[in-house]
């Protein structure tokens, strides 16, 4: 995937989430079932996990260098890493507790959703004047798949947000059979 389709599928994805969040009224906002997270808290975990990768993609790349190495492999494809992170989380892989969402409560919504905008945008802005090179080179640590590329970060970024509104379209879709 090249970096017009890696930003395009960032936008797509993220917009795809907040939109389907804006939609939510107050009851579904909140909505959990036991143990799992709100879809205020899915959205607070996005953030969470968007916001280390936007900043990640700004530092100088021999910071990142000195600090993560550099890769020792190609990129994995997205459909690759989209199989790994399934694997991990179907082997009982979780969030660590840095990714773990506060409570939310639903006045917080729009201002949520303007922070994951802003996020977003900023991400693909520095995408689109990275190097392919430096996608291909440079490393982040993810605390479920280890050591990725940033290319293997953007494609697990754009794919993690599609799995959380799939996970609060299918809680949401249970809630309304059983009422």
């Amino acid at each position: 995937m090249d970096k017009k389709e890696i930003v395009s599928l960032l936008n797509h994805a993220h917009q795809s989430f907040a939109n389907y969040l804006a939609g939510l009224d107050e009851h579904d906002f909140l909505f959990a079932k036991e143990g799992k997270w709100s879809a205020g808290q899915q959205l607070d975990h996005i953030i969470k996990s968007v916001a280390p990768v936007n900043m990640a993609m700004g530092l100088p790349r021999f910071i990142l260098k000195w600090k993560f190495g550099i890769a020792n492999r190609p990129s994995k494809t997205y459909e690759a890493l989209v199989a790994k992170y399934k694997d991990k989380l179907s082997a009982g892989g979780r969030s660590t507790a840095r990714f773990t969402p506060s409570v939310v409560n639903y006045s917080q919504k729009a201002s949520l959703l303007c922070t994951l905008e802003s996020l977003t945008k900023k991400l693909c802005k520095k995408v689109t004047t990275a190097s392919d090179e430096s996608l291909d080179t440079y490393i982040l640590p993810h605390p479920l798949l280890g050591k990725l590329t940033l290319r293997e970060m953007l494609y697990f970024t754009a794919y993690h947000v599609q799995h959380h509104q799939l996970l609060i379209q299918q809680a949401l879709t249970e809630n309304e059979r059983k009422a």
